[in-house]
């Protein structure tokens, strides 16, 4: 297969192509995501009641559902000009290994320390802090990507930065602890005896291997209880599909750059960053009805909010601590099984996507770990990069379209998000090369109690 004359293997934008803006999705979105509640008085939350929570501009971009486009502030583009724009990468190899008539594109995030497109709402949450004059802040970590970019971002800020990491991920990963220790964090493997709604899981679930839902409940009881201190999250929040626009900005502005329109949009989905900053402006023209995209959202069988959650308020967290939020889960809790699905261990989905997804304006699937390292791997052996267990869900998908292409013979155009890569993650691909990996699809019985538990919200 030849390489197209106009159009190099990575396309790069300059410094000064690079967005100035974040897109807000939710100015265009005809039904918006339902608002957070008080877990009290079952009231949207205000921004006086969010403010001991989170930083205060955080606060108000949170509650934005009408600014399109909100300005970078200029400290923030600065660190991002070390990174960024990211590549976008035509895997010509890929295509010819599959023989495929489909034109497969990819959106490398790994090219920055943290190795994964975290560092692009970690800065900016950061940034957000210290503005504030805070001491620091705390925040859960799955797999460590979302915990080494912030643990960066308040190195480069002089902030204080303790991170709760799941316990199976802390014992599985030690090497991306260190990478967080390094840069100056404190890692906590979570559940923990350090806070009292770790003590109280542990003394429910004694010997459990952690969720998301237990991590963000010790964080932010941790925030809360000091002076100083706020609590930061990773995913799920509309803020932080916000800061990760720039992924989905920079793939637009690359593909316009050579006219081309992407048919089928892929993204791994475990809270929703990287799937919705990769889609939303993508999403935003089909919005306003000028274009059109099939946008699918790919996450592990092990833990399918969307394929198999039931849309409704929960509470974000297992400890249940956090406001209550709309959108598709398997409940609060819910603690998924010690997979390699490395980041997309959460209970919930974005409330966005969850409202995008109820909507029928997206579609999801859920695919099982033995066959994402297959994915991987194949990948791997003709592109030259080894991703991450996350990203390699987003690789499944896009092989299995690509495919369908071959089977049809459409020439359809493929966009997926890479959000970073697997050096890290070499216990999981050693056990999947030693024939050691299981699949584990969670059966109704399984999936009951965490239904049983959601919070009666009419």
């Amino acid at each position: 297969m030849k390489q197209d004359n106009n159009i190099p293997y990575k396309i790069y934008l300059e410094e000064q192509e690079m967005p100035r803006e974040w897109y807000n999705v939710r100015a265009d979105m005809k039904n918006k995501p339902a608002p957070l509640l008080n877990p009290g008085t079952l009231k949207p939350m205000t921004a006086e009641e969010l403010a001991p929570v989170f930083c205060e501009e955080l606060v108000t971009q949170e509650l934005d559902n009408d600014n399109a486009y909100i300005p970078i502030p200029e400290e923030i583009l600065d660190f991002y000009k070390m990174y960024r724009p990211s590549p976008l990468v035509r895997a010509y190899c890929l295509e010819e290994k599959l023989q495929t008539p489909a034109k497969i594109y990819y959106k490398f995030e790994g090219n920055n320390t943290s190795g994964s497109h975290k560092l692009n709402s970690a800065i900016a949450q950061a940034y957000y802090a210290k503005k504030q004059g805070l001491k620091g802040v705390t925040t859960e970590t799955g797999a460590g990507q979302w915990g080494t970019a912030l643990s960066m971002a308040c190195s480069y800020f002089d902030l204080d930065c303790q991170v709760y990491m799941v316990k199976c991920s802390y014992e599985q990963k030690p090497f991306r602890r260190e990478v967080m220790r390094t840069y100056g964090a404190k890692v906590t493997p979570s559940p923990s005896m350090n806070t009292e709604v770790g003590k109280k899981i542990l003394a429910e679930h004694p010997g459990t291997s952690g969720s998301l839902g237990c991590a963000i409940s010790e964080a932010v009881e941790q925030a809360t209880t000091h002076e100083g201190y706020r609590y930061v999250l990773g995913s799920v929040l509309n803020q932080v599909l916000l800061h990760q626009s720039i992924i989905g900005l920079e793939t637009k502005a690359a593909l316009d750059k050579y006219n081309i329109k992407p048919d089928i949009i892929i993204g791994c989905a475990g809270g929703g960053s990287n799937l919705g900053g990769l889609i939303s402006p993508f999403m935003g023209e089909k919005l306003r009805g000028e274009a059109d995209y099939r946008f699918i959202a790919v996450e592990p069988a092990s833990c399918p909010s969307l394929t198999r959650g039931k849309y409704a308020y929960d509470f974000c967290d297992t400890g249940m601590v956090c406001p209550l939020a709309k959108m598709y889960t398997l409940g609060s809790g819910f603690i998924p099984s010690a997979n390699h699905a490395g980041g997309l261990r959460y209970h919930g989905m974005s409330s966005i996507l969850s409202q995008l997804y109820a909507d029928g304006l997206m579609e999801a699937r859920s695919v099982e770990q033995t066959e994402v390292f297959k994915a991987a791997e194949e990948f791997a052996r003709v592109e030259g990069i080894l991703p991450a267990p996350e990203s390699s869900h987003a690789i499944k998908a896009a092989l299995d379209e690509a495919k369908k292409c071959k089977e049809t013979g459409e020439e359809k155009t493929i966009v997926f998000g890479l959000t970073g890569t697997g050096y890290f993650d070499m216990y999981a691909y050693e056990s999947f090369h030693d024939g050691k990996m299981v699949d584990y699809i969670p059966t109704d019985e399984d999936l009951a109690p965490g239904f049983a538990g959601l919070p009666k919200v009419e």
